[in-house]
């Protein structure tokens, strides 16, 4: 599925594949001017994608904005591959282990200066940014890797709230497929119970709160004080747990998207707030500017 082009039309992105066992990630890198060791990786949430609506252009921004270069890209269970949830099986078996799996393949391939078959700078030092289940996913890979030394989470949870549905649960346990209704695509979205049995399974090491407790990067927790998906109490738990290391950043009258739809159709004054203040803080944390002169990319 090509990346919807962002404003920025000067920042074109590169796309790449990694083939992992049973499973396919797909994304795009996104070149930036400066080469010292650090690149920015982007996460969707549930029934998100990387060409979802403002992911595009929140990746060209950051790139122009610290000069550092940037990775989006589809989780497996996305149910994502050509076009808009092609794959609805994908999507029915997600779970969050697979997806901290995948995050894991993607830092990897920056550490090695290659993701797939496309060679990139390597990387050593990395920046996150995840929205929504995307937040949880960049928190619980930040408490777990040293080498992620920035976390953004934007509208985070603490615990999908699939699994403390009780009617949901009931139909798992009774082995039933729980359908999703999705409004914009006006698709009926099965969940088989994966991802409540890894959570089950694995619920001290998806411990969003508790990670966030154990961080040793700065955190920028940014949520729309409107969001009627995610409630703000679970971005103020976050950022709570996490101390003085974190900041919140509570948006007056903003959604869950901040504003923006999919199809995209440009920046809105709430993205504009959450995307000043996560490139501030890869710029505090990193350096660089995407206005480097070539003298400073040498270095």
């Amino acid at each position: 599925m090509a990346a919807a082009q962002p404003e920025n039309t000067m920042i074109r992105p590169e796309p790449f594949q990694i083939e992992l066992p049973g499973a396919t990630v797909a994304g795009d890198y996104w070149k930036g001017p400066n080469d010292r060791g650090a690149a920015l990786v982007v996460c969707h949430g549930f029934k998100g994608f990387k060409d979802w609506g403002f992911f595009p252009y929140v990746a060209a921004e950051l790139v122009a904005r610290t000069g550092h270069g940037a990775v989006t890209f589809n989780f497996d269970g996305s149910g994502v591959r050509e076009s808009d949830f092609d794959d609805l099986d994908a999507f029915s078996r997600n779970t969050i282990s697979r997806e901290l799996w995948d995050l894991e393949a993607v830092l990897d391939g920056l550490t090695a200066g290659a993701l797939g078959r496309l060679s990139v700078p390597p990387a050593r030092r990395f920046g996150l940014l995840g929205h929504s289940r995307g937040g949880a996913t960049v928190i619980l890979k930040a408490a777990q890797r040293r080498q992620v030394e920035a976390v953004a989470a934007w509208a985070p949870i603490t615990v999908p709230s699939l699994l403390l549905n009780r009617n949901m649960i009931d139909a798992w346990e009774a082995g039933r497929a729980v359908v999703i209704p999705n409004a914009r695509t006006k698709q009926d979205m099965p969940l088989h119970r994966n991802g409540y049995d890894d959570f089950r399974a694995h619920g001290d090491r998806l411990d969003v709160v508790e990670s966030a407790r154990r961080l040793a990067a700065p955190l920028l927790v940014v949520h729309g004080t409107k969001d009627e998906s995610v409630p703000l109490s679970e971005g103020q738990r976050i950022a709570e747990a996490a101390g003085d290391s974190a900041r919140l950043l509570t948006i007056e009258g903003s959604g869950h998207t901040f504003q923006v739809v999919h199809p995209f159709r440009g920046a809105r004054p709430h993205l504009e707030i959450a995307l000043a203040a996560t490139a501030e803080l890869f710029e505090s944390v990193f350096g660089g500017s995407g206005a480097a002169t070539e003298g400073e990319n040498a270095q």
